[in-house]
């Protein structure tokens, strides 16, 4: 038997929103990533960009578990000598950054270069619950049907 390879003419992508409210941040991720490089479905090529395209809404409403609203910190340097800057999701929620919240945690599910770079621009985060991809027809993936520890009680 040979092994199948999806061409990239073969591709078919689908729109799927999910909602984030109430969601556990790394349990989001987890999923986003999966739908976004196509792991979830039969013809999951690793060299090609065959994931769907995400929505995800009411990203200021993620829920993150334990003491991490205040001790996550993330890191950044400037390039600059002394230029290391650091911030944490408390702080990130008061400038209404709350996209890059989610936007990080899915980043560091998905290989660097490239493809996954390809594969997370197709992740739209929205902070309300409003997005303007409603042409696209999205179907809805609810995530606490999936698994009850998704949704923080």
């Amino acid at each position: 038997m040979k092994t199948f390879s999806l061409k990239k003419e073969e591709i078919k992508k689908k729109w799927i929103l999910i909602d984030a409210d109430n969601a556990v941040l790394g349990r989001l991720a987890v999923i986003s990533a999966t739908i976004l490089r196509g792991k979830n479905k039969p013809e999951y090529t690793p060299n090609q960009d065959c994931g769907d395209n995400l929505i995800i809404i009411n990203s200021n409403k993620v829920f993150l578990t334990g003491k991490k609203e205040k001790d996550k910190i993330y890191y950044r340097h400037t390039g600059f000598p002394g230029g290391l800057k650091e911030t944490n999701p408390e702080k990130m929620r008061a400038k209404n950054k709350s996209n890059d919240i989610i936007k990080l945690a899915i980043k560091r599910m998905i290989p660097s270069g490239p493809l996954g770079y390809k594969q997370l621009s197709n992740c739209k985060i929205f902070s309300g619950s409003e997005h303007n991809h409603s042409a696209q027809n999205p179907e809805i993936l609810d995530i606490s049907a999936l698994n009850s520890k998704n949704i923080a009680r």
